[in-house]
């Protein structure tokens, strides 16, 4: 990652008169009396916090609200478990503590499907927390450790349970049943922790650090775990055996039978080092993952993939992505349980994976050597199906792939694609920061708090961080995030847009926009959810505008934050307004015109973001499938670059990823599901063809469904692993069996310069098309539930 030089002090002068002049423009344009505005008197630099200062989050103030709670007035998201009589010193027995802390004031746990009136964080300051059973984090937690010396978690030797930290306790005598379903386990976060199994004898499984069923709007970060090192270790850092994630990145696990087991649909997995494990990774199952950037010390193997499945009952591990990897001293980097005898029978995929003293690169557990190892660099290599063109014929390749060349944009210093941890401003002291409920904003879910926000970004975007205390703000008219911006939400902080300004889908609006076209500046959004209160068929959710300065790559970004329109309290678009038989109609139940939308000049990092349209109700009643209206999921125009990294968009009308005109994007892995009641109506109903905005032509058919990916005069497009699904026909799932939900999903004009790895796609009849002519057919790479393409390319 690249860093600032010191500007010459005349350019530096010179800067803020610009700066000045430009914040000033802004406020006028947003109505705010300049008068009134308190211009920064200086930059913020790189943090005031001494060594031994508390972090900023243990001492600031906390007034966070849920205005959608029953009891809004005194429900209290942020929770320290010390409040709560945990100790911290690795003696006292702190687990009734911490999960008294998540459990307080009536929280979503068992018998509770889903809810997000009862967000919380629970916050662990430095010190060893002693545990004899699981920690539960109900749903909508995120649970966060003193992020500047992360706090010790320690499994007593007498722990008995799942996993010290158990995301979805089964429940005793339920007969396998489980608090929530995997599938719907949303909005889950843990980060900044050491996880120590060490004393749980070697040969017990509860000595795993955690399990990890979980989906959409979920990550682990910065987290280390310690296990066993004794021969018969049966100690696991996450174990998961189900669900539809998720991102997770930065982790270090130590020793140990498997650093991750993982079986779930989907994930992307970033910067994950194994040192000492006895297999690194075990991949029981997927549809496809996504794994960016691991490192292996030491282990006996790397990756252990079950392969050989092609059948929904028969389903093993479907697609794998393996980019940018170091692997030293382990004698097998990869070996998967069956051979594949010359045809798809499990999608595997390496790029720039580097290997010292690893004799077997690719091998199966018969013994066979199916790709040699030793000390080198594995530039690009696959075994499944290649497809080139317009050429409707795979070829089986078990060899080397193409190794197109990576835009350098996207690359640091290394070559490998840039990768940036969710900021944490471990460096800032407490006095860096403002409050944004101290300075106007309410977050109350009723007052409009579009001129408030308005004057705290013009205020403090380039001197302070920006705290938004827990609550649902209200705005009704755009607002600017000017570029210089930090801001931090609590238990995702939810930012809405409502009124008739948003009601136009012919004349659509931002409601928050990020930087000006043509701003160039830091901007990092980090746990806040984006949203609308409806209708608000015009609402363009996020216009991002602002592009990253010039040698600091990444700093543009949004990190666990999310668009979710829909589907819960304070949303106006719940089941009894907007049911699933569609009796609700088009116009009260439009939630918006465009969710994101990626400019020209633009650069953007995203991670772990989802851009959600509900399909079905977070909080209302039993939680029953919803009929809503989205036009348009994630937009890009940008030249680059562009890091989409762990993202998925669901449920848009007209598409859920479109790239026009754009250049020197990264995404992997991306995840999709076309709205449920398609094609009745067919895209683009309720929504009008909208050239401005670039709307795609549907493929020929009498009512089609959206395009999960289309892909417009775009180059340099790299794309590391993609889910595309589409499990409805008009909410019947009979189409499942037949793989025959929608005849075309993913759309690249040939114009584009594409590269598309590692493509698993559900129930559509072809899964690549070219200028809307279905190219390639599902039923020619079946790969169990999904049908996988290894590599395509147009170039």
């Amino acid at each position: 990652m690249g860093t600032f030089r010191p500007l010459p002090s005349i350019l530096t002068s010179t800067f803020f008169i610009l700066l000045s002049f430009s914040v000033l423009t802004q406020a006028t344009s947003a109505n705010i009396d300049a008068s009134k505005a308190s211009y920064c008197e200086s930059h913020l630099g790189n943090g005031l916090a001494k060594p031994n200062d508390p972090w900023w989050m243990e001492t600031i103030k906390h007034q966070g609200t849920s205005p959608t709670n029953p009891e809004p007035q005194s429900y209290r998201p942020f929770r320290n478990v010390k409040d709560f009589g945990a100790v911290g010193d690795g003696v006292h027995d702190d687990t009734n503590a911490i999960n008294d802390a998540i459990a307080a004031q009536n929280r979503c746990g068992l018998g509770c499907g889903s809810s997000t009136v009862s967000p919380a964080i629970i916050y662990f300051p430095r010190g060893t927390y002693l545990v004899s059973a699981p920690i539960i984090p109900f749903y909508y937690t995120q649970l966060v450790g003193d992020a500047k010396q992360p706090p010790t978690i320690l499994a007593a030797d007498t722990f008995d349970g799942l996993a010290v930290i158990d995301a979805d306790p089964y429940i005793p005598g339920g007969g396998g049943s489980q608090y929530w379903i995997n599938q719907n386990n949303f909005f889950r976060s843990v980060r900044n922790f050491v996880i120590d199994v060490r004393r749980v004898a070697p040969e017990r499984a509860q000595g795993t650090a955690i399990h990890w069923q979980v989906a959409q709007a979920t990550s682990l970060v910065n987290i280390v775990v310690h296990m066993s090192e004794a021969p018969n270790t049966a100690h696991q850092a996450i174990w998961m055996e189900n669900g539809s994630g998720g991102f997770m990145g930065d982790l270090v696990f130590n020793g140990g039978r498997f650093g991750i087991w993982g079986g779930n649909q989907q994930f992307t997995v970033r910067n994950l080092t194994v040192n000492r494990a006895q297999t690194a990774v075990y991949s029981t199952w997927n549809w496809g993952w996504t794994y960016q950037g691991v490192t292996f010390n030491n282990c006996g193997i790397g990756f252990e993939i079950t392969t050989g499945g092609l059948t929904i009952d028969t389903q093993t591990t479907g697609a794998q992505a393996i980019i940018d990897a170091v692997v030293v001293d382990t004698p097998v980097f990869i070996q998967t349980t069956r051979p594949s005898n010359g045809t798809l029978a499990g999608s595997l995929v390496l790029n720039n994976a580097k290997l010292i003293n690893v004799p077997v690169a690719v091998g199966v557990q018969n013994g066979t050597v199916v790709l040699q190892g030793g000390t080198r660099t594995i530039a690009s290599w696959g075994q499944g199906n290649v497809y080139q063109g317009t050429d409707p014929t795979p070829q089986f390749v078990q060899g080397d792939l193409p190794n197109p060349r990576k835009a350098s944009s996207l690359l640091d210093s290394s070559g490998r694609i840039v990768g940036r941890a969710h900021p944490q401003y471990e460096n800032y002291h407490v006095s860096e920061f403002i409050n944004v409920k101290d300075y106007g904003a309410k977050g109350d879910g009723k007052t409009d708090d579009t001129r408030a926000l308005r004057e705290i970004f013009f205020r403090f975007a380039h001197c302070k961080i920006l705290f938004f205390d827990a609550g649902h703000y209200i705005v009704t008219d755009t607002v600017l995030i000017p570029h210089g911006t930090r801001m931090v939400g609590e238990a995702w902080t939810v930012l809405a847009g409502t009124g008739p300004r948003f009601q136009n889908q012919r004349a659509p609006r931002p409601v928050f926009k990020v930087g000006n076209p043509g701003d160039i500046g830091v901007v990092e959004i980090t746990d806040i959810v984006f949203q609308t209160v409806g209708p608000t068929a015009g609402a363009i959710v996020v216009e991002w505008n602002v592009r990253e300065p010039v040698g600091k790559q990444a700093s543009a970004g949004m990190w666990d934050s999310h668009i979710r329109t829909a589907g819960t309290a304070g949303t106006n678009l719940e089941a009894d307004r907007c049911p699933k038989d569609g009796s609700g109609g088009y116009e009260p139940c439009f939630a918006a015109f465009l969710s994101l939308h990626i400019t020209k000049k633009a650069t953007i990092y995203l991670e772990g973001a989802w851009v959600w349209l509900s399909d079905h109700d977070l909080d209302f009643g039993n939680h029953s499938q919803i009929t809503v209206y989205s036009g348009r999921g994630l937009l890009s125009e940008s030249e680059g670059p562009v890091w989409l990294i762990g993202t998925g968009s669901e449920h848009h009308v007209m598409y859920q990823y479109q790239l026009v005109n754009a250049k020197d994007h990264y995404m992997g892995l991306i995840q999709t599901e076309s709205p449920y009641f398609q094609p009745n109506p067919p895209a683009n109903i309720p929504f009008f063809k909208n050239d401005a905005y670039h709307d795609p032509i549907m493929y020929d058919d009498p009512a089609p469904s959206s395009w999960a990916l289309s892909i417009q005069n775009s180059q340099d497009i790299f794309i590391f692993g993609a889910g595309l699904y589409s499990f409805f026909h008009e909410y019947s799932q009979d189409c499942i069996t037949n793989r025959n939900c929608q005849a075309q999903i993913a759309n690249i004009d040939s114009k584009s310069r594409v590269h598309l790895f590692s493509l698993s796609t559900v129930a559509a009849k072809h899964q690549i098309s070219v200028e809307r002519n279905g190219i390639v057919d599902q039923a020619n790479n079946i790969n169990g539930f999904a049908s996988t393409v290894t590599y395509w390319t147009n170039s």
